[in-house]
């Protein structure tokens, strides 16, 4: 007698599948999609948080600048009034002389000289306009002077140094003339922003 080998019989109604790392893969991608979900969604809260903490400082700013508005407007009223324009040009001119004697010229003078190259001379500093003091005590300036160089490089020289140097800022030529027979200098006209410490 033979013996026969088992035939395989799956009697299931559906085949049997290895699904259970389709499960696993489907199960991980399920919940980073809901973690980054959750994070999403904690990003926007934060987000609406922030923009509604901005809106609050946005409006009491606004409130603030309308009130600094209405005084100044109140003030501004009061100064137009005929019979405080006088006192209001007195005043005005009163700070302006303030500020001129507050300007050391000793200090602009040693201020000038490290800035000014050795074949520059200043020829002519007229009285400074008078700018803003800061609230740093910094009182700001616009000289206006009159330097010759013998060669134009030198101008040139100045410029930078001008640039480069904390008390002097922006700085406009005014007029240029060229050496004479019996001036050797070119002469540059310029006005420079000029800030004292106080």
């Amino acid at each position: 007698m033979k013996h026969l080998d088992p035939i395989p019989l799956n009697l299931a109604s559906q085949p049997f599948r290895k699904e259970r790392a389709q499960l696993t893969g489907f199960v991980i991608l399920c919940v980073l999609l809901t973690c980054t979900l959750l994070t999403l969604c904690g990003l926007i809260v934060k987000s609406r948080t922030q923009a509604a903490d901005l809106r609050r400082r946005i409006d009491a700013d606004s409130a603030k600048l309308r009130t600094l508005r209405l005084e100044q407007s109140k003030f501004s009223s009061v100064l137009a009034k005929p019979q405080n324009a006088d006192v209001f040009s007195d005043s005005v001119f009163l700070n302006q002389l303030i500020a001129r004697r507050g300007l050391s010229w000793s200090r602009a003078f040693r201020d000038l000289e490290e800035v000014l190259p050795p074949d520059i001379k200043l020829l002519a500093i007229r009285l400074p306009q008078v700018g803003q003091e800061d609230s740093d005590g910094v009182n700001r300036v616009q000289l206006d002077m009159v330097v010759g160089a013998i060669k134009p490089q030198s101008f040139m020289v100045l410029v930078k140094r001008l640039q480069d140097s904390k008390e002097f800022g922006s700085m406009s030529m005014t007029s240029q003339t060229p050496p004479a027979q019996n001036d050797p200098y070119y002469k540059y006209r310029l006005t420079v922003a000029y800030a004292q410490k106080l």
